[in-house]
């Protein structure tokens, strides 16, 4: 397989470029074959790089950009004020070719409104998605899309998802016929929307998509399915939720860490477990999330992640880009395109 290329937006995140320079020594480590672009700016690289023994470093490119986008920018100002940001310059790279894929913990709209304009969305795509990985009560991961990028969709669009995800579920998590279901307020078929409805019809209808029917918010981990299709709103508000609570029951066990000594070390036992459960239940934290359907791969990690979280990120956009995934997205988009024809 051909050495591949990543670039980094080196200034994107809560914690700045130290993150990501920690994390990609690691991967240099970890990681044959494999050059990287470091996006940002040029005299707190050129520092940072030095400090860590990889300025002259065989597999490091480091590219000047002027700017930064913060956090707080709003995406269409980010877009039109903001150039020579790290973020675009990192996005540039992948469009011209000189990239294969771009990681970024920078601000999510930001980042999905310059890749939209920069990368363009594949032949036939409506709206790329915004798509992690959840852990599963048997083991293994699920698909879940939209988390954010897309508030409202019409059924044509979650119709879209399902096929995208139904891909990204083969290439990436090996699973030869995934199992794709929609998030609703019920199984039963009479329940829901008239979007999600009609998502749910032509999912059904399509030969392309392995459509089991709708699954509830309590199933989300159940191991029921192995694409979970919503729409942004739906889903970004999902995932948090499960957030929230894991942090609730981690606070009660903390609270209570000092029982009575007869129950202490019962207590302990199990935080441990349960914390161990939680880098487990925090996807956007510990796996990058991929913006799918764009014409290459861009994976956004956590805004505040740390070393490990970010070179998470860094392997999961070379498993995409060696799996070909726009690729394979545009193949299967294009037939069903031509079975609607």
């Amino acid at each position: 397989m051909a050495a591949l290329t990543l670039a980094l937006d080196a200034m994107g995140g809560d914690h700045g470029p130290s993150v990501v320079i920690g994390a990609l020594k690691q991967a240099l480590n970890s990681v044959s074959d494999t050059h990287f672009i470091v996006v940002g700016d040029e005299t707190e690289l050129t520092e940072l790089l030095t400090k860590a023994n990889l300025l002259d470093h065989p597999r490091i490119t480091l590219k000047h950009a002027s700017q930064t986008v913060t956090m707080t920018d709003k995406p269409g100002y980010s877009l039109r004020a903001k150039p020579d940001s790290s973020m675009r310059v990192a996005l540039e790279l992948v469009a011209d070719g000189s990239a294969d894929a771009c990681v970024s913990a920078g601000n999510t709209g930001a980042l999905m409104t310059k890749a939209y304009f920069t990368l363009k969305t594949l032949p036939g795509v409506l709206r790329p998605a915004l798509m992690s990985a959840i852990p599963q009560a048997r083991g293994g991961s699920a698909f879940i899309l939209d988390l954010g990028a897309n508030p409202v969709c019409d059924s044509d669009t979650l119709f879209q998802f399902g096929i995208m995800g139904s891909v990204a579920a083969q290439q990436v998590l090996n699973i030869d016929r995934p199992r794709v279901a929609l998030l609703n307020m019920g199984s039963e078929e009479i329940k829901g929307n008239d979007v999600v409805k009609t998502a749910a019809q032509l999912l059904q209808q399509s030969p392309q998509v392995n459509y089991i029917g709708f699954i509830e918010g309590d199933d989300l981990f159940a191991g029921k399915a192995d694409v979970i299709v919503c729409d942004g709103f739906v889903g970004n508000i999902a995932l948090k939720s499960c957030e929230g609570l894991a942090e609730l029951l981690l606070d009660n066990i903390r609270t209570n860490i000092h029982a009575h000594w007869l129950t202490r070390w019962f207590v302990k036992l199990f935080y441990r477990r349960l914390q161990k459960s939680w880098d487990w239940l925090k996807p956007d934290h510990y796996n990058g999330a991929s913006l799918i359907g764009l014409r290459g791969v861009v994976i956004k990690s956590h805004g505040d992640a740390n070393e490990r979280a970010f070179l998470s990120a860094i392997e999961q956009a070379l498993e995409e880009t060696q799996q070909h995934l726009p690729s394979r997205i545009r193949d299967r988009v294009e037939d069903v395109l031509l079975e609607q024809e």
